[in-house]
C-alpha cells in the first residue's frame, strides 16, 4: 500500500522534515520553532517563535490537581514503565481538560468571521455572544478558573502577544467578551490560559482542530516530571488521596436455590 506524508522523509542516513534536513534543523533553531515548523509547514519569525515557546511554557504543569498528574500519578504508583504512567495522563486530556483550547479557538474563530460578515465591531459581537451563550445555558470555554482570579500565564502570554506585535481581532475579542460578561451578567469571569493560547493560535492563524495539541505538547513534560517524582521519592501503591465512598448498592442478600 503506498500513501502520501508531507512531514517528513525518511532514507538511509537522511531525514528531512517540511523540507529542512534535520541535521540543519538540530543546534540550529529551538524546539519551539521546530514545533511550529511541522505544524504550519514553515519555520516561525523570531516573533511568533518567542510566541511558540511562551505558549508550550504556559502549558508545562499545574501541580498534582489536574485530571491528568492524577491519572499518571495514579498509574506510576502499580510500578509500570514511565512511558505507561505518562501516556495514561495524556489520555486524561479532553474537552474538560485541555480541550477549553480547541473549542475556545473555534468559539473566537467563528465569532470573528461572524463580526466580520455581519459588520459588527468586536464589543458588539461580544456581547452578542455572551447574551447568546446565556440564552443557551452554554459556557464560554476559556474564562474562568477553578483555583485562579486573575490567570497570571494569561496577563503574560498577552504581553508577549502583544510586544510581538501579533495581538489581534482574536486576542480583542476575548477582552471585550471579559467586558461584556461582567456588564451582562454582572461578576467577573477572567480569561484563564486556555483562552489565552485559544486566541493567540487564533491571531497566528491556526486551525482550531490544533488547539489541544498546544496543551499536549507543552504538558507531556510536566507529566513525565509527576510520573519520574512518584517513581523514585515514593512507595508503589502508595494512598494518593482521601476516597469518602459509600455503598449504596442492592441490600445483602442470599443466593437464590
Amino acid at each position: 500500500m503506498k500513501w502520501n506524508t508531507k512531514i517528513t522523509k525518511v532514507e538511509p542516513n537522511h531525514l528531512v522534515t517540511k523540507g529542512y534536513r534535520q541535521e540543519d534543523l538540530i543546534g540550529n533553531r529551538p524546539f519551539a520553532h521546530i514545533v511550529y515548523l511541522i505544524l504550519k509547514g514553515e519555520l516561525p519569525s523570531k516573533e511568533y517563535g518567542e510566541m511558540m515557546d511562551a505558549i508550550l511554557s504556559a502549558t508545562i504543569d499545574h501541580g498534582v490537581t489536574s485530571p491528568s498528574s492524577i491519572a499518571a500519578r495514579t498509574v506510576a504508583t502499580g510500578e509500570v514503565p514511565l512511558p505507561t504512567a505518562v501516556a495514561a495522563g495524556i489520555l486524561s486530556i479532553g474537552d474538560a481538560h485541555g480541550g477549553a483550547i480547541e473549542k475556545g479557538a473555534k468559539f473566537f474563530q467563528d465569532g470573528i468571521k461572524r463580526m466580520r460578515k455581519e459588520g459588527f465591531n468586536v464589543n458588539e459581537i461580544a456581547d452578542i455572544l455572551v447574551r447568546e451563550s446565556r440564552e443557551k445555558n452554554k459556557k464560554i470555554l476559556g474564562f474562568g478558573h477553578r483555583v485562579h482570579t486573575s490567570d497570571p500565564r494569561t496577563k503574560k502570554l498577552y504581553y508577549i502577544a502583544e510586544k510581538m506585535q501579533i495581538s489581534k481581532d482574536h486576542i480583542a475579542l476575548t477582552k471585550a467578551i471579559e467586558e461584556s460578561f461582567e456588564k451582562i451578567v454582572g461578576k467577573k469571569l477572567p480569561i484563564n490560559v486556555d483562552g489565552a493560547i485559544a486566541a493567540i493560535i487564533s491571531d497566528m492563524g491556526f486551525d482550531w482542530r490544533l488547539g489541544k495539541a498546544f496543551f499536549l505538547i507543552g504538558r507531556t513534560a510536566g507529566l513525565t516530571a509527576q510520573v519520574y517524582e512518584e517513581q523514585t521519592e515514593f512507595k508503589p501503591m502508595r494512598k494518593l488521596c482521601d476516597i469518602d465512598c459509600e455503598y449504596d448498592g442492592p441490600k445483602e442478600r442470599d443466593l437464590p436455590s
